[in-house]
């Protein structure tokens, strides 16, 4: 168990398309979550996803649990760990709003994402898991499998006049960090 660095924006390998988990339940895969989890418990992050940590692989966790510090206002999200995700939006309807990221520290921007989602994968154990959600659970699950994919949040920022430095966007809300 170990908690990792986690890769900035400018690496190329937060570019690269994630190969896809061919074998569930090994040790090599139970690792690797456990230390994607404590990576992401040591900065309170909402989730997380392998490429972020070095690891080419289609892997995201995310959840809040019951509260997070950073997110006090959010719906509790499950902890969930998804493998090899696919997302099919539920209807077109898209919400803006601001996002942060670990890979790109101190820096928030307003990012449309679809309102309802369902989304599907397997767990560490190969077991299926199939949901349809909205809202910030949506958003957070759609930002992390960006990451799959070589995208990172400001790729998908529309408008620049709402991307910028969290301490010159919320000037004295020390609460506002990264995702």
């Amino acid at each position: 168990m170990a908690i990792h660095d986690i890769l900035k924006m400018g690496d190329p390998r937060l570019l690269r398309q994630a190969q896809a988990v061919l074998s569930f339940d090994t040790p090599e895969l139970h690792a690797l979550v456990r230390d994607m989890q404590e990576t992401m418990a040591q900065v309170n992050g909402a989730g997380l996803a392998a490429p972020q940590i070095g690891v080419d692989l289609q892997v995201v966790i995310f959840g809040t649990g019951q509260v997070n510090p950073r997110y006090p206002d959010a719906e509790p999200i499950p902890e969930t760990v998804l493998i090899n995700p696919t997302i099919t939006p539920l209807g077109a309807e898209e919400v803006e709003d601001w996002e942060g990221c670990l890979s790109v520290p101190g820096l928030r921007g307003v990012v449309p994402r679809w309102q309802r989602v369902r989304y599907q994968g397997w767990d560490v154990q190969g077991q299926v898991i199939e949901r349809e959600v909205s809202g910030f659970h949506a958003r957070v699950v759609q930002h992390e499998c960006d990451h799959l994919v070589g995208k990172l949040y400001p790729m998908r920022v529309r408008d620049f006049s709402r991307f910028g430095y969290t301490d010159v966007l919320f000037p004295g809300i020390s609460a506002v960090e990264d995702d």
